[in-house]
This record gives structure tokens, sequence and C-alpha cells, in this order.
């Protein structure tokens, strides 16, 4: 195994492309009418939402003498913030290694070694915490024979909230006022990280999170998970659980039918976060009559063609549109019963609190 990376140069001229995103007025079908809601399109960023922290954790690093200058950056990734880190190490000048899956998509694989990332593949996911423990088990192992490497530790690194200030700023800055934000949770990073300076300017602003069935995030069990870049199967200590109102867990038949519906009428459109935050987002618009409603959708089309916008990928998973659920199963508490389609509680917990045993919903 290859132990030392080529330095690259850095472009520091690189982050002057950091966001200022487009923000847009959703109200297509989703799958009902709805008043609208506005979309901060962060897939139009170079490097993708997630550069803002990827740039935020690597510059932290660096003043704190954390991460010398040149040194590896190993991290574990679905693919998102690997993008995010490719384009903080061209920036900043350093060769980035990255931990991914046999559930990476190939197209994306060929994406990162394009960046010039260093992409390891762990072939079976671990006894517990599935592909995530295995990546990370992968990646401790590459911390102990690349000299000086850096790991950002996404999950539980305050420096990534940190990085989405500025997108704060640029809602602020684009609306008069907001009523209600809708916000995937993977890592926890962008919830965390707006709804601090957003509650300042509205203190009575809404929060929701949007979660995957079979994620740990917010005290459901782990389960495999189909969709890729929002929900966990471990617990990141990033979540800003407090600041919550409440959650909705959103099942991939939802998300292929709300992707699809922006991409038929409203022409932005995006992947399984994109396709969940937009239907929580328009049924909040939906009844909350009057209310101001905005979300973020993370990232584009491109890299879900051969899943979500592929009907034989669809047919084989069962992902039937016309199935999917048109509004949330209303939970009482986060171990209620198992999610297993669309489904809401306003009781949000810490998941490393017991959870009472789960029946599972129809």
């Amino acid at each position: 195994m290859t132990t030392t990376a080529v330095r690259p140069t850095a472009r520091p001229e690189l982050l002057s492309l950091l966001g200022r995103t487009p923000l847009v007025r959703i109200t297509a079908d989703l799958p009902s009418p709805h008043p609208g809601f506005w979309a901060k399109l962060e897939g139009l960023a170079a490097g993708g939402m997630k550069a803002r922290a990827a740039v935020s954790m690597l510059t932290a690093a660096r003043k704190r003498g954390e991460l010398r200058p040149g040194a590896p950056v190993v991290e574990s990734t679905s693919g998102t913030l690997g993008i995010g880190l490719a384009f903080a190490g061209q920036a900043l000048g350093h060769p980035i290694v990255l931990v991914g899956d046999n559930e990476l998509e190939p197209s994306m694989r060929a994406l990162l070694r394009s960046y010039g990332a260093r992409l390891e593949i762990v072939d079976r996911p671990a006894p517990r915490g599935g592909w995530q423990g295995a990546r990370l088990a992968r990646l401790r192992e590459l911390l102990a024979v690349l000299p000086g490497a850096y790991w950002p530790d996404q999950y539980n690194n305050p420096d990534n909230s940190a990085g989405y200030a500025s997108l704060a700023a640029e809602l602020v800055d684009r609306l008069d006022h907001l009523d209600i934000l809708v916000c995937s949770v993977g890592t926890g990073g962008h919830s965390a990280g707006v709804i601090g300076p957003l509650r300042r300017r509205w203190p009575a602003l809404r929060l929701i999170g949007v979660d995957s069935t079979g994620s740990t995030i917010f005290g459901q069990p782990a389960r495999p998970r189909l969709m890729r870049g929002l929900g966990s199967s471990i617990h990141p200590r990033n979540v800003a659980y407090d600041a919550f109102d409440e959650v909705h867990w959103v099942g991939p038949a939802e998300a292929v039918d709300s992707c699809r519906r922006l991409a038929r009428t409203s022409f932005v459109s995006g992947g399984w976060s994109t396709g969940a935050v937009a239907r929580v987002a328009a049924w909040a618009a939906r009844v909350h009559p009057g209310a101001v409603v905005a979300t973020v959708f993370p990232d584009g089309p491109h890299r879900y063609l051969g899943t979500v916008y592929d009907d034989d990928f669809a047919a084989a998973h069962g992902l039937d549109p016309a199935t999917a659920a048109t509004r949330p199963v209303q939970l009482p508490h986060p171990g209620a019963a198992e999610a297993t389609g669309w489904a809401r509680c306003t009781r949000v917990t810490d998941p490393l609190t017991a959870v009472p045993h789960l029946e599972r919903t129809p």
C-alpha cells in the first residue's frame, strides 16, 4: 500500500466559488397542490453543498496546527462530502484520501478520482454500524500508515456546522421573513449550522428535520438503507436535537416520486435528500397556510440517473411512485413504531437514551 501522497499546488482562487447559490420558488404538486416554498439550490455550487463544511473543517484545523501544510486528509464518505473535500483539497493544497463502500455509484467513483482524490473501497458492512462502521474501520487503518494524516471526523466536528454560517447569511439576505425551515439530516452539519443564525433573525422559526427510514439518527432502529446522502447507522454528535421542532422519516418511494415530479414540472431536482425535503416542505406549506417555508436542495440529479430516475432500478426495488405516501403517519414518540414509510413525530429526543419496544407500522 502506498503511504506517501503527492502534495498538490494550492489554488486559493477556487474559494471565490463557494456559496451564493440560487434561491427559487417551488410550486410543483408534491404530490398534492400547495402554496409553494423556497428552495436553496446547493447542488449548483462548486464542490456541492458540503464544500462549505469541507473548507471550514480544513481551514480551522490548519489554524490550530492539527493539519500541516500539504498533509493528507482522510475521511469516510458516501459521496457528497467527498466532492466537497476534493474541492477543499485543491483550494488549500492537500491530497485527499476517501473511504467509500461498494454501494458508491461508479459515476461518483470516477468523478472523485477525476478530481484527484485517492479512493479506498470497503466491500462488506460491519456487523455494527453497517457501511459507515466498515468505512470508519478502514479509515483508522489508513491514519496509522499515512504520515501526518488528518481526519476531519465530519460526524462530530463542530467546524462542519460552522461552515454553514454563510448559507444562513444568504437566506437572511434573500428572505424578508421565514417561518419554517426543512433540513435533511445526515451528519447534522447544515441544520445545526444554519438554525442558530436564522433564529437570531427570526426567533419563532420552526425547524423540521428529514431523516431516512432505516436510520438511527432520531431513535429508529438501524436497517439497510437504499437512500444515500441522508440518514445514518451511527449517531453523529453534530445533530442539534434540541433545535428540532419535529422530525419526518421519508422512504425511497416518496423521494423518487418527488424527484421525478420536480424534474417534470420545475426543471430543478436532485437525489434522495432533495426528494425527501421537497415532499416535507410541500406538506409544511400545505398544512400551515400563510407560512413562509424554505428548504435546502443538497444536490442535483446527475448522480442519480441510474437510481432515482431509472425505471428498471425503481422496479427492481419495488419503488412505484403511484404507491408513495401522500401524507405522513403520526408517531407519538420516536420509539412508538418502526417507520417503514413516511412518518412524522413532534417529539425529538437524543437516540442514545432508552428506546421503547418497536412495532412496525403498516
